[in-house]
């Protein structure tokens, strides 16, 4: 079994990248939604590198795609474990001292999923990026060695997951084990977005999802999963399933803007995905190309989009009430963050206008 990277010029100039895969006996060609273009500028150059890099991420990827459906693994297994619920397994059979230590760190890691409303998420769903939110977490709620300990027996039962083959990458594994006050998480500014806007990036279809996020608060799951069923471009309209505290799923209605309307486009048919996204990790690697072309120094992810949309509404006087609804949060508590940040970024307006006297 091999997954090769190939290049085929393009009479225009360009470069398509395409994935040779030999499996069982049987070759077979996927094209990448990448492309190298022909290179005039230092920023062409560079540009054509960032993609060329990401592309063969994705060939490693999907190398081990292939692998794991051979031994039935995330595939077949891990794709539909709920990871909570896994975990949960995993401790009622364990038989060591740290049981309780264990417990306490798939309490908090539940606490953390409610607060995402990411209830559901699968093996296949789980991310470095949202392990380290959940440190974040950790730190935000617990003070001293509380934090640190129970992120160590999180990434225990994740190192157990792929030993029981759930997994065939541990995603924890270099998320290190950090002590003291969780890192502050950046927001894009209105005149950033704008900025973005108008920056290429390597996938359009991941600008035109994260720029639908910074509009409506998606997460990165939302905005993968979103059908064209869910979508009424006449009334304005998109319906996001969300699952609540007791399990259930409900829908929840969002108004659109006329941005949000030019992102999705023309409609497909209801059965088809709205985006056609790489996984979580290709989409995060391709962001942050994006918003270091964009000349904006700051540490951005997909879930920094979603903080980035409930930022900007409370700098623009909507109340924390409806800002809460418009974000799906539980409770007050978790949007109050959004004002601490949203007055932070009216204080740096203010002080642009000191003068010298």
């Amino acid at each position: 079994m091999s997954v090769t990277l190939r290049k085929k010029k393009n009479s225009s100039g360009s470069t398509s990248l395409y994935l040779d895969i030999y499996h069982n006996g049987k070759r077979d060609y996927e094209f990448l939604a990448l492309k190298l273009c022909k290179p005039v500028t230092t920023g062409d150059r560079e540009t054509n590198r960032e993609t060329l890099e990401l592309a063969k991420k994705i060939a490693n990827k999907r190398e081990q795609e292939i692998g794991a459906s051979d031994y039935n693994i995330v595939t077949d297994i891990g794709k539909n474990t709920s990871v909570a619920a896994w975990m949960q397994a995993y401790i009622d059979r364990y038989k060591k001292k740290d049981k309780r230590n264990l417990q306490g760190a798939l309490n908090r890691f539940t606490e953390f999923l409610k607060e995402e409303k990411a209830q559901g998420m699968t093996f296949s769903q789980i991310t470095e990026t949202a392990i380290a939110d959940y440190q974040d977490f950790l730190k935000q709620h617990h003070q001293g060695e509380g934090a640190s300990s129970y992120f160590n027996r999180f990434k225990k039962m994740m190192k157990q997951a792929k030993k029981d083959k759930l997994l065939t990458y541990n995603p924890a594994q270099d998320v290190k084990t950090k002590s003291g006050k969780p890192k502050k998480r950046d927001t894009l500014t209105l005149e950033e977005i704008q900025k973005l806007a108008k920056t290429q990036i390597s996938s359009n279809e991941v600008k035109r999802a994260a720029l639908l996020s910074l509009v409506t608060g998606f997460a990165w799951i939302d905005v993968k999963t979103l059908k064209w069923s869910h979508v009424n471009l006449q009334a304005g309209t998109m319906v996001k399933m969300r699952q609540k505290n007791d399990g259930e799923v409900e829908s929840v209605h969002i108004n659109l803007n006329e941005t949000a309307i030019q992102l999705l486009g023309k409609a497909g048919k209801p059965n088809e995905f709205v985006f056609d996204l790489p996984t979580a990790n290709g989409c995060n690697k391709t962001l942050k190309a994006w918003v270091k072309r964009a000349g904006i120094e700051k540490v951005i992810t997909w879930h920094n989009l979603r903080h980035s949309f409930g930022t900007n509404l409370v700098y623009l006087g909507t109340d924390v009430v409806t800002a809460s609804e418009l974000l799906g949060h539980t409770t007050l508590k978790h949007t109050q963050r959004y004002v601490k940040a949203a007055n932070e970024m009216k204080q740096r307006a203010t002080d642009k206008l000191n003068i010298t006297l």
